[in-house]
């Protein structure tokens, strides 16, 4: 039964939900609205710039000489129209919401810009930090819905993989809909709070240091306990007979070590519990936790055995230190070869803080990914796979919101891209649950043509500027903060319009 929009609505086509909106007021995205009779988009196009502005001029376009073109085709030095608040195909036979030409020494580049609907999409989260946060395939939780899982742990840092069509559309309306918030606040730089299953509570926001357990993380390793011990042996050597750095990964016993063998260290007779690899190398010397070195111990001595006394010897220096730094203790070995605490030496002091020198700053890093299906094509050419061979051939280049994307082998347009290259607030969402991405295709004018691209559809740069658009034009120069929209930007709307429309 076909639906008819009452006659003070109008109905909202911009995606699968068909929203009526009121005069005055937007969809349930909040970002198309009502504004007398018409359907606009609330958010201004972005355009990004190499240079500011002058005087509100444009960075100007070059003139048809000079040097070669180097194959640029994302135009570094020019004004680039992202796909951020450009407006979506849907339904999908339609063509893309702006397809823009620009010279370029005596050539036409294109590029195709639209909002994509992306149900097959999610964040992959790289947590700096040597903290357990959770047994690999753990479930990550926010608002106790499920919403991804722990992935495979890289050096110095733990990775998530969140969000995806299972939790977006394969679960329950809530887990959906939780999902779907949490994406959205990640890929728009905004914190989120999540839990893993048996582990971490965390707080996650892109460009800043991860929060485990209420304690902000400052550092990312300098390397494992083993590489640990190669960088910085000879600074070691005279100060300390015995240098333990320990890891859960693999810790280092700097006499047993090869950097140790070559230095002639001693043998110390040292004994680590956990299983040996190869000499000075030591795996699962603890349980993981929070602690010393990514394990759950408090105490460094708690992974010693007894020393050896045909070997070891009263007075004995020995040093334990964590991958980073932060922990560290200094013993020295008494009649019965048992550790005992003693104060520092200028000298191991000055190593340890040139540990902590070496370890960059912990953040946390979000890149979005997503597939550019079918009905995403569509915007671009009457052919969708020849978009996809254009691609494959790299003839097209693809771009999320300016940022250069990293395109996945294989079948399909499988996208990946850092979200602090892109302008900020760049995402949105619909309710079906889904996100919204731009996403942005450049190639050679002819080489548009030849894919059976939407020619008829081509405006200018030119044109497009002088226009504006529905929703005014945001212009953000590459790297930097967003400028304010223009004047002739978004619709006044009253206060009491930010209200949702009534779905279909």
């Amino acid at each position: 039964m076909t639906s008819v929009a009452p006659a003070d609505k109008i109905r909202c086509d911009a995606c699968p939900v068909l929203c009526y909106i009121a005069d005055g007021r937007t969809g349930a995205c909040d970002r198309y609205a009502n504004h007398a009779g018409n359907l606009v988009r609330l958010d201004p196009l972005t355009i990004l710039e190499a240079n500011a502005r002058d005087g509100g001029k444009l960075v100007p376009f070059l003139d048809g000489g000079g040097e070669d073109w180097d194959g640029d085709l994302l135009l570094k030095d020019r004004p680039f129209v992202t796909a951020v608040g450009a407006g979506t195909t849907y339904p999908d036979y339609k063509p893309a919401p702006f397809i823009i030409s620009q010279p370029l020494r005596g050539a036409d580049v294109v590029t195709v810009v639209t909002e994509g609907i992306f149900s097959y999409c999610g964040v992959k989260v790289k947590i700096d930090t040597d903290r357990h946060i959770g047994e690999e395939r753990a479930i990550v939780r926010v608002d106790g819905e499920a919403i991804g899982h722990v992935m495979t742990s890289e050096y110095g840092s733990r990775m998530l993989s969140l969000g995806g069509v299972d939790h977006l559309t394969g679960g329950s309306k809530k887990e959906g809909r939780v999902t779907c918030a949490a994406l959205l606040a990640l890929c728009n730089r905004e914190a989120v709070e999540m839990t893993i299953d048996d582990g971490a509570h965390l707080i996650v926001q892109a460009g800043k240091p991860p929060i485990i357990n209420g304690v902000t993380e400052a550092r990312m390793r300098v390397g494992c306990g083993s590489a640990t011990i190669g960088m910085f042996a000879t600074q070691w050597l005279d100060h300390a007979d015995e240098v333990v750095v320990v890891d859960d990964h693999i810790t280092g016993v700097l006499s047993e070590h090869q950097a140790g063998k070559l230095l002639d260290m001693k043998p110390t007779g040292i004994k680590i519990k956990g299983r040996k690899s190869t000499p000075g190398r030591y795996f699962q010397v603890a349980d993981p936790g929070t602690s010393w070195g990514g394990t759950n111990i408090e105490d460094p001595r708690e992974i010693l055995g007894p020393f050896d006394p045909k070997v070891a010897w009263t007075g004995l220096r020995l040093l334990m230190v964590s991958t980073t730094g932060e922990q560290f203790a200094y013993f020295i070995l008494d009649d019965d070869l048992v550790p005992q605490p003693a104060p520092m030496t200028p000298a191991l002091d000055a190593v340890v803080d040139r540990i902590a020198e070496n370890c960059e700053p912990a953040t946390c890093s979000v890149l979005f990914m997503g597939g550019a299906g079918g009905s995403l094509r569509a915007g671009v050419t009457e052919n969708p796979v020849a978009l996809t061979r254009s691609v494959r051939d790299a003839l097209t280049s693809v771009t999320i919101g300016g940022a250069k994307a990293y395109v996945w082998p294989g079948g399909g347009i499988t996208v990946m891209a850092d979200i602090l290259d892109m302008p900020e607030n760049a995402f949105g969402y619909v309710p079906t649950p889904a996100l919204v991405a731009p996403i942005e295709f450049t190639m050679t004018k002819d080489d548009y043509a030849a894919l059976g691209g939407h020619v008829e559809e081509i405006r200018t740069l030119s044109d497009v500027l002088a226009k504006g658009t529905h929703a005014g034009l945001r212009h953000v120069p590459r790297g930097g903060a967003t400028d304010a929209p223009d004047a002739d930007g978004a619709p006044d709307m009253d206060d009491t319009t930010p209200k949702s429309g009534e779905a279909a």
